[in-house]
C-alpha cells in the first residue's frame, strides 16, 4: 500500500452518539473495573465489576420463564 504523499491531515468525520453505541452494541460491549477502599494501606473493601452488554433483537429466546400472573393456578 503507497504512503499518502501529502501529510495533510484527513478530513474531520463526525459520528452522532446514537451511531456509535449502535456500532459497539452490535458487536457487543465488555465493560471492567476493580474499585478498592483502604485507610492506611489496609484494603477494607474491594469490589470488582463484570459487564457484557450485547443488543438482542425481537426473535430472540428470554433466559428467563415467562411472567405469571399473581395467583397463578401453578404460583405455589
Amino acid at each position: 500500500m503507497p504512503e499518502r504523499e501529502d501529510r495533510e491531515p484527513l478530513p474531520e468525520r463526525q459520528i452522532a452518539l446514537i451511531d456509535l453505541l449502535d456500532r459497539l452494541l452490535t458487536g457487543g460491549v465488555v465493560i471492567t473495573g476493580d474499585v478498592v477502599l483502604s485507610v492506611a494501606d489496609i484494603d477494607l473493601v474491594r469490589v470488582s465489576l463484570r459487564a457484557l452488554i450485547v443488543s438482542i433483537g425481537p426473535d430472540t429466546p428470554s433466559p428467563w420463564p415467562a411472567a405469571r400472573p399473581p395467583g397463578d393456578r401453578y404460583d405455589r
